[in-house]
């Protein structure tokens, strides 16, 4: 079943930022963001949440094979981290000096810089 979310939810979290996990299997545990799925308001963090998926035999793997990897993870369970203070923190959004939109650290009050 796939879901879809309401267009008006900001995320707050992109590809390449260093997050906590709050809740589930990984909790207390960071990462980097390796994707983000907007949609269905999920991000994909390295090393975590990994599920088994079961290829089938082909030239390469005969015998067929188990691979491990990442499975997305609601964005509401992840915060991201500052990385000037290393702290977990709240982002916002406020316009810098050059009057565009950019997002801060609501913990230090200090811009996030676009990776």
């Amino acid at each position: 079943m796939k879901t879809t979310i309401k267009k008006n939810l900001k995320i707050h979290i992109r590809r390449g930022d260093r997050v906590k996990i709050l809740t589930g299997k990984h909790k207390n545990e960071e990462g980097a963001v390796l994707k983000v799925f907007p949609k269905t308001y999920r991000a994909v963090v390295e090393g975590m949440n990994l599920v088994a998926r079961h290829l089938k035999p082909s030239a390469e793997h005969p015998k067929g094979m188990i691979q491990r990897q990442p499975s997305p993870i609601h964005i509401s369970n992840l915060m991201l981290i500052d990385p000037a203070s290393g702290q977990p923190t709240r982002v916002g959004r406020k316009h810098n000096e050059a009057g565009s939109l950019q997002r801060y650290a609501k913990k230090t009050g200090n811009f996030i810089k676009n990776v």
